[in-house]
């Protein structure tokens, strides 16, 4: 395939959705929506659903975390999804809702500021990451309103402020800043109300990393959709930085090890594990 050229009224810029609707190329169909097409597919039926995410702000930037169950209806359908991705190199998102259309959503979000970065040659702003993926989120509307809602959660580090932020979505696309931590998915209200507990401003790294899966052990605990530490096959939810240094995940040895220090303080307590 040749380098494709366009007239200066049809060149759709660093749009990646706009570039292959303008090449008229064929489409995955969970993709359909953000290129202009129209959904395939019948009724939604029994589908994946990720769960519970949560993303807190600390001194040096932002820690997201996500458990690791899918459900289809009652059922357990996968115990080892991913649901925290890096979005770039300072910036990371989080899936919840209908897992098909969510992954495909993030993977047209990396590949859309991928795109952005090499046609303009500079990073887009955080808060135009933010507004792109909430350009993606309404142009999934119809597909929502069968019931196939993908609702994410996206934070990272601002460059320019010098700071870690989080931004969370509705359905429609609409999105908003959160000052300091927020969750989302069927375990959301019992993780935030964890967090709000323990919240600091201007947390260490290691003590919000320690907030967001107990955050995410008490939601396991309240919502059956939601998956806590798999001791026997050795499943630990997704935890992930963003500071001034980038995108890192946080080994597995040490989530495993955090939780089962809690659950050991759990023990000591007196209170069931």
């Amino acid at each position: 395939m040749t380098l494709p050229l366009f007239s200066t009224t049809e060149d759709p810029g660093p749009n990646f959705a706009g570039l292959i609707r303008r090449l008229q190329l064929p489409v995955h169909p969970m993709v359909a929506t953000a290129t202009g097409a129209s959904p395939t597919g019948g009724g939604p039926g029994d589908f994946r659903h990720g769960t519970t995410v949560v993303a807190l702000r600390f001194a040096e930037g932002i820690v997201m975390a996500g458990d690791r169950r899918a459900t289809e209806g009652h059922s357990i359908a996968h115990r080892a999804m991913e649901k925290v991705f890096p979005a770039d190199r300072y910036s990371a998102v989080a899936i919840a809702g209908a897992a098909g259309p969510a992954i495909e959503m993030v993977r047209l979000f990396q590949t859309q500021l991928e795109h952005y970065e090499k046609v303009e040659g500079v990073v887009l702003s955080l808060e135009g990451k933010a507004n792109q993926l909430g350009q993606m989120v309404r142009e999934h509307l119809p597909m929502a309103m069968q019931g196939l809602a993908v609702v994410p959660l996206f934070a990272g580090y601002d460059l320019a402020r010098q700071t870690g932020r989080i931004f969370t979505y509705d359905v429609t696309g609409g999105h908003y800043e959160e000052t300091e931590h927020n969750a989302t998915g069927s375990g959301g209200r019992d993780a935030r109300t964890t967090i709000k507990l323990g919240y600091r401003v201007g947390m260490a790294r290691d003590d919000a990393v320690e907030l967001a899966i107990e955050a995410l052990y008490e939601a396991a605990d309240e919502d059956s959709a939601t998956g806590g530490p798999d001791l026997i096959r050795g499943i630990y939810p997704l935890v992930a930085t963003v500071t001034g240094a980038g995108f890192e995940p946080v080994p597995d040895d040490e989530v495993a090890e955090r939780f089962a220090a809690l659950i050991e303080r759990r023990r000591a307590e007196g209170r069931q594990p």
